[in-house]
C-alpha cells in the first residue's frame, strides 16, 4: 500500500472539472458492483457540489461530494483501493471544506454496512435505519464547530 499512496493525490472540484473522474469511480461502485440502478447513480444535485476525486497518478480510483447543505455524499472507493485510509482521507477533506465554507455540521446517509466507518470518523447515528435504491441506511451528523 506504501507505494500505491506514493502516486495518490486528492483533488476538489466542482462537477465541471471532475464529474467525468467521479462518475467512472461512482459507476464501478454502485452500477457495477452494488446493482443499483444507472439512473440513481446521477442527479441534477451534481451541478451545485464541491467534489472530491483521488487519483493514483492519472486514475481516479475514490470520490465523494459535499453539497451546499452541508450533506455529504455519493463516497465510492475501487475495491482495490479499500482497507487502506484512502475513503477515511476523501471524507475528512470534504468535512475540512464544509468546516471551512462555515456549515455548522456534516450530514450523510451511510450504507448500514459501513456505519462503523463513519462512526470512526466523528459522525453519529441519527433516527432509525431506511431503504435508499434497496439498500438499508441510516442518516449521521457530525458537529463542525470546535
Amino acid at each position: 500500500m506504501e507505494e500505491r499512496t506514493k502516486t495518490l493525490r486528492l483533488q476538489l472540484g466542482d462537477w465541471a472539472a471532475l464529474g467525468e473522474a467521479a462518475s467512472s469511480v461512482r459507476t464501478a461502485v454502485f452500477v457495477r458492483e452494488q446493482g443499483i440502478p444507472v439512473e440513481l447513480e446521477w442527479d441534477a444535485a451534481d451541478a451545485g457540489c464541491l467534489h472530491c476525486v483521488a487519483f493514483a497518478g492519472e486514475r481516479p480510483v475514490g470520490t465523494g461530494r459535499l453539497l451546499p447543505d452541508g450533506h455529504i455524499g455519493r463516497m465510492a472507493v475501487l475495491p482495490d483501493w479499500r482497507r487502506g485510509g484512502l475513503g477515511g482521507e476523501i471524507l475528512e477533506r470534504l468535512v475540512a471544506a464544509a468546516r471551512e465554507r462555515g456549515d455548522a455540521q456534516a450530514r450523510l446517509n451511510a450504507q448500514c454496512q459501513v456505519e462503523s466507518f463513519y462512526r470512526r470518523h466523528g459522525f453519529e447515528t441519527v433516527g432509525t435505519p431506511f431503504d435508499e435504491a434497496g439498500i438499508p441506511h441510516v442518516a449521521m451528523r457530525r458537529s463542525l464547530r470546535s
